[in-house]
């Protein structure tokens, strides 16, 4: 293969870094988007849960300390992976569908 195919390769598919770069700003916009989430979902968790457990009887008797932690973050940990997941996802669309139009002008 000579350096004129290769030039000719690169001006319509980006090169592996460019690659790379962009599939890290994807997990990195992931991250951001679900620890957002995470703290939202552990903020309207735990407001609900440490009512109950005062107000309602037998949240009284039978959640301990354990069981609310563990209620709290099971769902900051669900809607962390779920907004991540679905972050990445939208962001590699988005770039997948940018790459085909910007390689076809």
């Amino acid at each position: 293969m000579g350096k004129g195919n290769v030039g000719a390769n690169s001006a319509s598919f980006p090169s592996i870094d460019q690659k790379l770069a962009m599939a890290k700003r994807c997990s990195h916009e992931g991250v951001i988007a679900g620890a957002k989430a995470a703290v939202a979902a552990t903020i309207a968790t735990a407001i609900p849960t440490m009512a109950s457990v005062r107000m309602v009887p037998w949240a009284r008797a039978n959640l301990n300390h354990t069981a609310q932690a563990l209620i709290i973050s099971t769902m900051a940990g669900a809607a962390y992976f779920i907004v991540a997941d679905k972050t990445v996802l939208a962001t590699a669309r988005n770039n997948s569908f940018n790459q085909k139009s910007n390689a076809n002008p």
